[in-house]
């Protein structure tokens, strides 16, 4: 799949940036920048189903633009991988208070029993083909909200050395990103 142009089919600053970053030189566009508003439900089992779903839809809206989807969120073993890929839909509110309610769940649990991980599943459509691309970090649920500098559940996502994903700098984030691992990987399927 070869392309100069890939529309990217989210609003998320922080996405769209990492998204121009990683894929330089292609020209990454935003739904947003384009004036399109288009809604896909994520009604599937999986982050890469509805990966798959966001980008094969909005790529055949555009006439077979190249178009890139994601879909991210959190799997928290003890609570059988709640609320995976209802991480953003499972409680109506704002991240902050989703945090609040999933560290009432794991109150009084010990930490190797916190364990969580951060799925990322991007897609990549034309229209007519569709490549995906899945990456995990692990971490553990924290105790308490920690860190100014993130956004979802990155305040309550703790990783081995203690800190939470709000706690890194952007540079430290952009490192271990599992997002930022996909795109690289999503990359190489358009230079192929």
């Amino acid at each position: 799949m070869k392309y100069e142009q890939i529309i990217i089919a989210s609003g998320n600053k922080g996405k769209i940036k990492e998204a121009k970053e990683i894929l330089a030189p292609y020209d990454v566009i935003s739904i947003n920048e384009l004036g399109i508003d288009i809604d896909v439900e994520e009604n599937e089992d999986t982050f890469e189903g509805n990966a798959i779903k966001k980008a094969k839809e909005i790529s055949k809206r555009l006439e077979g633009k190249m178009c890139i989807a994601d879909d991210s969120g959190i799997e928290i073993e003890y609570l059988d991988g709640f609320p995976s890929v209802r991480t953003k839909r499972w409680l109506k509110g704002t991240d902050r208070e989703r945090n609040i309610e999933i560290l009432k769940k794991m109150e009084g649990v010990k930490k190797e029993n916190r364990k969580v991980r951060f799925v990322t599943a991007i897609a990549l459509a034309n229209g007519t083909d569709v490549v995906v691309e899945k990456e995990e970090l692990l971490g553990y649920i924290s105790t308490e909200l920690r860190g100014k500098n993130g956004f979802g559940f990155d305040e309550i996502f703790e990783l081995q050395d203690g800190r939470t994903l709000a706690e890194l700098t952007d540079e430290e984030k952009n490192m271990i990103s599992s997002r930022k691992k996909a795109l690289e990987k999503i990359k190489e399927k358009i230079n192929e």
